[in-house]
């Protein structure tokens, strides 16, 4: 009702009251038939101008019986002026009426009164209506008392009202006891929502929410649901909170929760920011068409949140152009992460300028994400200083992977003393990167301990390099079990060095298979050299040699090849000296020369002793000579050893 409003809003000219009485009276009106059951306002069937004559005969009737002194008339004659917004004109018959002991007439003289601006009096009509037992009198009496501090007398007539079952009333309870953080409020709220009160419904479904989340998380730890469009960053500031926080412990992922079905009734009564909340709870769900309609629904009311969640609903599903036109939507109407979002589009497409511009508009909205979304523009066109401007200016505003951006800038630029306190202060805040770059900090300084100690708190975040690094070190120290654990998370977030590193370890523990029988079936892959696999699938080399070697040792040579041949062809030289074997063993020696030569020239010993032994075969004794220098030089001792004793017998040889 207007006059639960803020006092700002009173009527101050008669203009005023006269634009928004209709308004008032309707809803108290409403109030009054419903409880007080003294206003006639029932219409016969009909539309259009019938119904415009039904009314002006109701009130020609009315009219009638109030002039010869019927109270019930007189009620509801001057409750339909003060709808329509005839307050001289309802003025007298609600007074008529209110003198013979109306209750429902002081109701809403008070009502007339307090559009007129006189509220004491006002008050004293709704306290003798509220003492003859009108709910919307207490309701009206009770926001009375509390815009003016007195919030004793405020609790006392809402309760009033909200016991009798009067909907505004109990909200209001509910929204002056949750004020005063009084446990109370969640009984009220639900009686209101009960009714179909639908910010009642929205706030109760908050309380559950909160509640929930709490049960889930604990009481100190909060989400932020993030959607990152490009490598720009983007972040919810006070939107939705994260869905999975709506769902008790325990609770099937399925199931709406009671959260959920407020929520929903709170949204279908129109409440755009319900709407919203409900979205996001289906998005995660994974039933992207109903929330994509209730994002629109919200959307449409001018939630701009719902609006940007709606463009990246559209994004995902592929269609960026009309993504575009919600996010503009939405940034128009002041959304910090929808003008990111529309920056990062553009960035993608080249348009450095108009990405540039609507980061400055999430800026200037008050999102720190546009500050150091400049800074990630700045930094990929080499334009080193404006990037170091505005990582500084996103980092002071809290911004930890700004503050991380930051130090790896002044790093590079040889600043280390001045890049660890922004490593730091990123890393406090959570940046598990920035958790990372300290221990590559430390670890340059040879101070292991502390490089360590970061390792550690950045691998329990998750951080894959930093869980390979920790467990190398427990390799390094002999704690071969916390090295497995370590390097099976770093294998399992991608890894290969750490699949390389986690199948040697496995393959350390393997009995020796013996020699190979023929005819004997072969034997299922080990989980080790499953490893050694993924770590040749990603390329690294030292696992393509290792798988290439168990391949051969199953006698599957087609495979070794493979696996020899694409390390040797990445540069392995390791990998070259044994696809010569290989090939040299199936007769295709000048083949396995050439990689042979490759090996040799890259520093393989053995490769340039076979290469000798190659040249000295073919009575080439020069070549030889040349070849087994190059062994002699290159080791190991064995290696060296033989190469020495032929190049003396070839040099024999030749001087015979």
């Amino acid at each position: 009702m207007v006059f639960m409003g803020d006092r700002a809003t009173l009527l101050e000219t008669g203009r005023f009251v006269q634009r928004h009485a209709r308004n008032a009276a309707d809803e108290i009106i409403e109030a009054a038939k419903a409880v007080d059951a003294v206003v006639d306002t029932t219409a016969t069937t009909g539309t259009g101008d019938a119904d415009t004559e039904n009314e002006t005969e109701t009130e020609a009737r009315h009219r009638r019986a109030a002039e010869h002194g019927d109270l019930a008339s007189m009620s509801a004659l001057g409750a339909l002026l003060l709808r329509r917004g005839d307050l001289d004109g309802a003025e007298p018959y609600l007074r008529g009426a209110t003198a013979e002991g109306d209750r429902a007439a002081a109701n809403n003289l008070g009502v007339l009164l307090h559009q007129r601006g006189y509220a004491e009096e006002a008050a004293g009509w709704w306290r003798v209506a509220a003492v003859a037992g009108s709910a919307p009198a207490a309701h009206a009496l009770g926001r009375h008392h509390r815009e003016r501090g007195d919030e004793p007398a405020a609790e006392y007539w809402l309760r009033q009202a909200a016991e009798q079952g009067h909907a505004l009333g109990a909200y209001a309870l509910a929204d002056l006891l949750e004020h005063r953080s009084d446990v109370g409020a969640e009984r009220w709220l639900r009686a209101a929502a009960e009714q179909g009160h639908r910010e009642a419904a929205f706030r109760l479904a908050l309380a559950l929410e909160r509640r929930a989340t709490e049960t889930v998380r604990g009481p100190h730890d909060t989400g932020t649901r993030l959607r990152v469009p490009g490598a720009a960053a983007t972040g919810a500031d006070g939107g939705p909170a994260t869905p999975a926080a709506g769902r008790a412990a325990g609770e099937p992922a399925g199931e709406p929760t009671e959260a959920e079905q407020w929520f929903r009734q709170a949204a279908a009564r129109g409440h755009r920011r319900a709407a919203l909340h409900l979205g996001v709870i289906l998005e995660h769900r994974g039933d992207l068409k109903e929330a994509g309609r209730w994002y629109l629904s919200s959307a449409k009311e001018g939630e701009a949140k719902a609006a940007c969640a709606l463009g990246f609903l559209l994004r995902d599903a592929g269609d960026e152009e009309s993504a575009a036109v919600w996010w503009l939507r939405a940034a128009q109407d002041g959304d910090g992460n929808a003008a990111n979002a529309l920056g990062a589009l553009h960035a993608a497409r080249g348009e450095q300028q108009t990405a540039e511009r609507w980061y400055r508009a999430a800026m200037d909205a008050g999102d720190v994400n546009g500050a150091y979304n400049l800074g990630l523009l700045c930094a990929a066109q080499d334009r080193i200083p404006q990037a170091e401007q505005w990582y500084r200016r996103a980092a002071y505003a809290g911004h930890r992977e700004a503050a991380n951006a930051l130090a790896v800038l002044l790093l590079q630029a040889g600043d280390a003393n001045g890049a660890e306190p922004w490593f730091s202060k990123a890393a406090e805040a959570g940046s598990v990167d920035a958790a990372f770059n300290l221990g590559i900090l430390h670890a340059g300084r040879d101070d292991d301990r502390t490089a360590l100690a970061w390792y550690e708190r950045a691998a329990a975040a998750g951080h894959t390099e930093a869980a390979l690094q920790v467990g190398i070190a427990a390799l390094r120290d002999g704690d071969e079990r916390t090295a497995e654990r370590h390097l099976r998370c770093a294998a399992g977030g991608g890894s290969a060095e750490a699949a390389f590193r986690l199948a040697s370890v496995l393959d350390a523990r393997r009995p020796d298979p013996g020699p190979a029988v023929l005819g004997a079936s072969r034997e299922e892959k080990s989980e080790c050299e499953e490893w050694y696999e993924r770590a040749a699938q990603q390329g690294h080399r030292r696992a393509q040699v290792r798988v290439g070697m168990l391949a051969a040792g199953r006698g599957d040579l087609a495979e070794a090849d493979r696996w020899y041949r694409e390390a040797a062809e990445a540069g392995s030289r390791n990998g070259a000296f044994n696809l010569g074997l290989l090939l040299a063993r199936e007769g295709s020696e000048r083949e396995a020369a050439l990689w042979w030569t490759r090996a040799a020239r890259a520093g393989h010993g053995r490769a340039a002793l076979r290469l000798a032994l190659l040249a000295a075969r073919r009575g080439e004794l020069t070549e030889g000579r040349h070849w087994c220098a190059r062994a002699v030089e290159l080791g190991p001792a064995e290696v060296a050893e033989r190469a020495a004793r032929l190049s003396e017998a070839l040099h024999q040889e030749l001087t015979a």
